[in-house]
């Protein structure tokens, strides 16, 4: 894929790559290289995979719901918050990770973007909700957990009547199947799953949850309970 193939793929989804953000992202892939010869960023290391697999895929899930105050749990190195505020400036992007030195990377690339509205957590996103209970208008996460553990991480910063997106694999139905009770406890509906196929034939799956009623303030319990003993 190249950035031409990634701005047509945008313009079919209503978001128009002008040559700035094209020159952001650009500049973001470079990063990512650079950095990942000294810290563990990503596996994927050819630029045409970059830009389907990390850039593309992080795309995806864009719509014009998702707006205002969105959060990004588990960001790793950007994948999909720095994506998202590239592609649609408008919004306001919180980052959240625990591993400090990919938060360092992290503020680099948001530095050499020049990008505003968009700030950097080295937090876990329990802790986060400590703070930031029910803030957000959409609360996404990528390739952390599995959904009754990711749900649990992420649900509680939702503000009611928001969105929780999980960006999953071919088998994102079944694990929305796998967390039908933890969907009725931290009080999430499904409103949408948008199945897509990459060009290059991996299967995804985008589900949309809207929040319906304030979450237990029980939860999220800390992570030690919620991996031992999941929703």
């Amino acid at each position: 894929m190249t950035l031409e193939d990634l701005d047509g793929l945008c313009r079919e989804r209503g978001f128009d790559l002008d040559d700035n953000k094209k020159s952001q992202l650009k500049t973001y892939m470079d990063l990512l290289l650079e950095w990942n010869e000294k810290f563990n960023l990503t596996a994927i290391t050819d630029p045409n995979e970059i830009l389907e697999k990390h850039f593309y895929d992080s795309v995806i899930p864009l719509n014009s719901n998702i707006t205002g105050k969105v959060a990004d749990v588990g960001t790793g190195a950007g994948f999909p918050g720095i994506v998202w505020k590239i592609v649609n400036n408008d919004l306001d992007v919180s980052l959240i990770e625990p591993t400090g030195k990919r938060c360092k990377f992290l503020d680099e690339v948001i530095h050499r973007l020049g990008l505003d509205h968009i700030q950097v957590f080295n937090v876990r996103s329990e802790d986060h909700a400590k703070e930031f209970r029910e803030y957000y208008d959409v609360v996404t996460a990528r390739a952390v957990a599995n959904l009754p553990i990711l749900a649990e991480l992420c649900v509680p910063l939702v503000k009611k009547n928001g969105l929780f997106i999980a960006m999953k694999g071919s088998s994102g139905m079944i694990e929305h199947r796998n967390a039908t009770h933890a969907c009725q406890v931290l009080g999430i509906r499904l409103e949408n799953a948008l199945e897509t196929v990459l060009p290059g034939g991996d299967g995804r799956y985008v589900l949309y949850y809207r929040k319906h009623v304030a979450t237990d303030k029980k939860f999220p319990r800390n992570f030690g309970q919620i991996r031992k003993k999941p929703l």
